[in-house]
């Protein structure tokens, strides 16, 4: 049996008549309006009922994001919770809803930008979402907004202020796991994913796994696009490695054979990256790359294989140990170069 909600239900004619004043000319009513219709998406009875008039709804809270904060802000948080139904989704897709919110968020004096922003992050959870981010039904303006969206994640963060673009971070992984996405992403002509990978010295987390589920997701191109993502080798092995490098300080033996920005973090005493999913994200980053024969030459050049053996020694989280051990075994029994290969088991 289910719990009834304590809360006064809106009846179908009363809610009617409610979602007729998020037009109304009144801007205390409207905005009164719109107040209850961001409460009502606040628990599921509520969202159930908004649902059934999305037509009505989705449009209407659409138009007042134009407005003044005090009823955009709410019309926003919303649209975000009414997001979360794939149902909806599709709607607010077909709607123009990526359009509306890229127009928004690129206007002067715009005060909900991360709204804007986590509501994009919702709506690129959908094939459909994608493709109208990608802009890819227009090849004069294709990938206009990801570029703009890429310009202000990599522009917009410093440590002592607000990051209204962090979930940015979000949307590239969404759009990285659509094949378009990644080629546009890799496109050296644009320069995206070198500007978003150097975004992975950032200390802010959500930052941080967006750049590695990102990276980790374009790297599924490396049959096709290895040289790509090689042009980026300079910022690329950094970002794949240090965080599965362990906590030791390596020696200059070890270091003098790596570029000079791997051996001098790793020759000094540091604290170890211990997120799991970030490292787990780095290692099958690198395991796709060295899927390719070039691809382990690299890796080799970098002196790859050895970061690899010493971090797995300082390893406890199994996942982890698993993503080096496939490492490891590719590289003992794959490698096409005439190193001594360097396995990573104990």
């Amino acid at each position: 049996m289910q719990q009834r909600d304590v809360r006064r239900r809106v009846m179908p004619t009363e809610l009617e008549e409610l979602l007729g004043f998020l037009d109304a000319p009144s801007p205390q009513v409207k905005k009164a309006a719109v107040d209850i219709v961001q409460g009502l998406t606040g628990s599921e009875d509520g969202l159930q009922s908004l649902c059934r008039y999305s037509d009505v709804v989705i449009p209407a809270l659409s138009r007042v994001l134009n407005e003044k904060k005090e009823v955009s802000e709410p019309a926003a948080e919303a649209l975000i919770n009414l997001s979360q139904n794939p149902e909806q989704v599709a709607k607010m897709v077909a709607v123009g809803m990526i359009k509306t919110a890229m127009d928004i968020l690129y206007r002067q004096g715009s005060g909900i930008t991360r709204l804007l922003v986590m509501l994009l992050v919702n709506l690129t959870q959908s094939d459909d979402g994608i493709a109208s981010l990608l802009q890819t039904g227009d090849e004069k303006i294709q990938g206009l907004y990801l570029m703009k969206l890429v310009r202000s994640f990599c522009t917009s963060y410093t440590e002592t202020t607000d990051d209204p673009f962090e979930h940015v971070g979000s949307i590239l992984v969404n759009i990285s796991k659509n094949e378009a996405g990644r080629k546009m992403l890799l496109d050296p002509k644009r320069g995206m994913l070198k500007q978003i990978v150097r975004q992975f010295d950032s200390t802010n987390p959500l930052r941080k796994k967006g750049v590695s589920g990102t990276i980790r997701n374009c790297c599924f191109e490396a049959e096709t696009q290895l040289e790509n993502l090689l042009l980026i080798s300079e910022f690329l092995w950094p970002a794949l490695l240090l965080p599965v490098a362990g906590s030791k300080v390596y020696s200059e033996h070890d270091t003098s054979k790596m570029p000079l920005e791997i051996g001098s973090a790793l020759s000094i005493e540091r604290e170890p990256v211990d997120d799991p999913e970030i490292q787990v994200q780095a290692l099958e980053s690198i395991y796709l790359i060295t899927l390719q024969e070039a691809g382990r030459r690299a890796l080799w050049s970098v002196n790859g294989p050895r970061i690899l053996q010493l971090g797995y020694e300082d390893e406890e989280d199994p996942k982890v140990m698993e993503a080096y051990e496939q490492i490891g075994s590719l590289l003992v029994h794959g490698s096409g170069t005439d190193e001594c290969s360097t396995q990573t088991s104990k």
